[in-house]
């Protein structure tokens, strides 16, 4: 017969969706915090003060750290990704490729690989020209069809940033290539990189935390291989 213990009183405070750990899908999840008491013959005697708070898994009942809430969703994952292969895509048809059809419809493929199956080319050309009238991220005047324009713009920095930051360490190292070599293909579905695609193509390793030489690399590489 056990005379005394610690036993943890358990309390919910919140639930949500997450992705589990243990279970390796996304489930539903309970935040608890606890609190220690020390228990005599089965009854609580004192209070030894919080457990701290866990996240438990409503199908396998696994208890783990706050820091399981940092692990995207399977859903949430999908759309950072194609949130991103979109803003590269983008990134790169401003910076010089969006008058060719052909890169057009390059960049169109990989969205529609990436989740965005809706989006059609004239939805495409049109973002580009919201983002040329938008003077506060583009300089100057800007015809999507029929010029390029400097991929190495704050705006290009920031957007890129907000895109592929919170995606990069949720990715492998050949996830993060992949994207890169996404937009070199658009860069190259027209002819040789232009020096505001290059540019560009440089943002988009550098957001992707990829060291310079490994994105030289690997634009060198894209550019060698038949179309």
């Amino acid at each position: 017969m056990c005379i005394w213990g610690v036993r943890i009183a358990w309390h919910t405070e919140g639930d949500g969706e997450f992705f589990c750990p243990g279970c390796g899908g996304d489930r539903n999840y309970r935040l608890r915090t606890g609190k220690s008491r020390l228990v005599v013959l089965g009854v609580p005697v004192l209070s030894r003060g919080p457990a701290g708070a866990v996240i438990e898994c409503g199908v396998c009942e696994r208890r783990f750290g706050p820091e399981a809430l940092d692990e995207p969703t399977s859903s949430r994952f999908s759309a950072m990704l194609r949130d991103a292969v979109h803003t590269v895509a983008l990134a790169v048809l401003t910076a010089g490729g969006a008058g060719s059809r052909h890169a057009r419809e390059t960049a169109l493929e990989a969205v529609h690989d990436a989740g965005f199956s809706d989006c059609t080319e004239a939805q495409l050309v049109g973002l580009l020209a919201a983002l040329a009238a938008d003077e506060g991220r583009l300089p100057g005047a800007y015809d999507p069809l029929s010029g390029p324009l400097d991929g190495c713009g704050t705006w290009l920095s920031v957007e890129l940033h907000e895109a592929l930051a919170p995606l990069t360490r949720h990715l492998a190292p050949q996830g993060r290539e992949r994207l890169l070599l996404q937009g070199a293909w658009i860069a190259l579905a027209d002819g040789p990189y232009l020096p505001a695609e290059r540019e560009a193509l440089a943002a988009v390793g550098r957001s992707l935390m990829l060291p310079a030489e490994d994105t030289e690399r690997l634009l060198e590489a894209a550019a060698r291989t038949p179309s």
